[in-house]
């Protein structure tokens, strides 16, 4: 299951190595919450829960996509009550949109799916395993603090 690194692996190949498998763990956790929503979907939902309500286009540039996405993104995510438009005071053009109690919970139950998961998944690791783990994820986390690039 595990490789050992020799002196002939390079940065870049663990790189990859890493890239691969934090791109197929995030696949497979998507897959186990059930719902329907799509990565945009659910991304929005997080970033409306974290940043309170935003425009439609500050919402598209927090996820990267352009704002006809996020438009019908935010469409679908309306119909399924788990965001509301409420308008601007000052400029009744612009809409903030929200995130309601039914999106809050939605969000909740797909963490609670993953997270299930991954403990069911975990469960089967031998102590030394999970402590190595523990390693690993201190690792990754370092991985995210902002430096050079």
């Amino acid at each position: 299951m595990s490789t050992p690194i020799t002196e002939a692996a390079t940065v870049l190949e663990l790189a990859g190595r890493v890239r691969t498998v934090v791109t197929r763990l995030n696949r497979r956790l998507r897959r186990e919450a059930e719902g329907g929503l799509s990565p945009t979907a659910s991304l929005a939902l997080a970033s409306l829960r974290s940043h309170g309500p935003l425009s439609l286009g500050e919402l598209a540039a927090e996820e990267g996509v352009k704002p006809p996405t996020m438009t019908a993104t935010v469409q679908a995510l309306e119909e399924l009550g788990y965001v509301s438009r409420q308008s601007e005071p000052g400029d009744r053009r612009v809409s903030r949109i929200a995130i309601t109690t039914r999106g809050r919970h939605e969000l909740d139950r797909r963490r609670r799916q993953k997270t299930a998961y991954l403990a069911a998944r975990l469960q089967h690791f031998a102590s030394s395993e999970l402590a190595q783990l523990q390693r690993t994820l201190e690792l990754l986390e370092k991985l995210l603090e902002e430096g050079p690039r």
